[in-house]
């Protein structure tokens, strides 16, 4: 279970909470523009955007998370179990590995139009990374400093849905994400007003009640909705520390505490948060034993180097 947002202020952020009942460690990293990505079924890509995220690296190759280019587009991954339906090999077409599509899309495209164009030729293939790390079912959300998209590869073919919310979490599918949202639109951040007879007395007896129903559970439907609403609501002074701050306090208010939420194999927590002022190339994290916020900058690099820089994080 996670939750994505993209916010802008002065300048645009996007970042993600990756929830998870199990680690697979891992880190921020940094590749450079002539790292070679090996694909399984295209040719090789040695020249491309840098890119910043958080991934964990096997045999070299940084499975990505989440990322943000040099450009500023922005790309997360997030579980979309019973949906997710990749292909076998088709001629004429990309033929891309889920694990390899941030890379894909990231090296090669600066804007969302860009990458449309790039994903009308994609499919995406049923190939496993190895027998130890098999494919996780998946959707993506892809923003750039203007607008979102969603990409779901559902069972009738790769869907992609503009999103006006800007904000993803996980099943059921985003059309139903979008139609639930309408039950809410009724919230608001100052008194609710009545809706009764005048005579039928109704009182505030609390600020915030026009957000009376805001759900609060732990549900992907619930995240959606409230991550919505707060990051619609959301006010800074317009500087990298309040913005930063109040996209953590976003990301806050859908977070897990572990022990609230039971997986198949223990219990599903939020083990990272990220934002990235991706104007700047500016990767921030806090981990849930460290709260501290934690950033990393892709321009403090040779970014035309051909290997990969990697910052370790405890605990993933």
């Amino acid at each position: 279970m996670c939750t994505a947002v993209s916010y802008r202020s002065n300048a645009f952020y996007f970042g993600r909470n990756l929830d998870l009942d199990r680690g697979y460690g891992g880190g921020v990293v940094i590749t450079p523009r002539r790292y070679e990505f090996k694909m399984r079924c295209e040719k090789p890509i040695g020249s491309h955007y840098a890119m910043i995220g958080m991934a964990t690296v096997v045999d070299d190759f940084p499975l990505y998370y989440e990322a943000t280019n040099e450009w500023g587009l922005s790309m997360a991954g997030l579980n979309f179990p019973e949906n997710a339906v990749y292909c076998d090999f088709t001629e004429g077409k990309d033929n891309i590995t889920p694990f390899e599509l941030i890379p894909w899309i990231l090296s090669q495209c600066a804007y969302i139009d860009e990458a449309k164009s790039l994903l009308g030729k994609i499919n995406l293939i049923n190939i496993n990374f190895s027998e130890q790390l098999p494919l996780s079912p998946l959707h993506w959300m892809l923003s750039d400093k203007k607008r979102s998209i969603v990409l779901e590869p559902l069972s009738d073919g790769l869907k992609i849905y503009d999103d006006p919310f800007e904000v993803l979490t996980n099943n059921p599918p985003f059309e139903f994400h979008k139609t639930n949202a309408s039950h809410y639109m009724g919230l608001g951040i100052g008194h609710a007003t009545s809706q009764f007879r005048e005579s039928i007395p109704m009182k505030n007896y609390s600020l915030g009640m026009g957000a009376l129903g805001l759900p609060g559970d732990f549900s992907s439907a619930s995240r959606f909705v409230r991550a919505l609403f707060v990051k619609e609501n959301s006010v800074s002074e317009h500087n990298e520390a309040s913005n930063v701050n109040q996209f953590f306090h976003i990301l806050n208010s859908v977070a897990m505490p572990k022990g609230c939420v039971l997986a198949t194999d223990g219990f599903e927590y939020t083990r990272y948060s990220s934002c990235c002022n991706a104007d700047r190339g500016i990767y921030y994290y806090t981990t849930y034993n460290n709260l501290h916020i934690t950033a990393v900058n892709m321009h403090d690099v040779d970014l035309d180097k051909s290997s990969l820089y990697t910052y370790g994080v405890k605990g993933l």
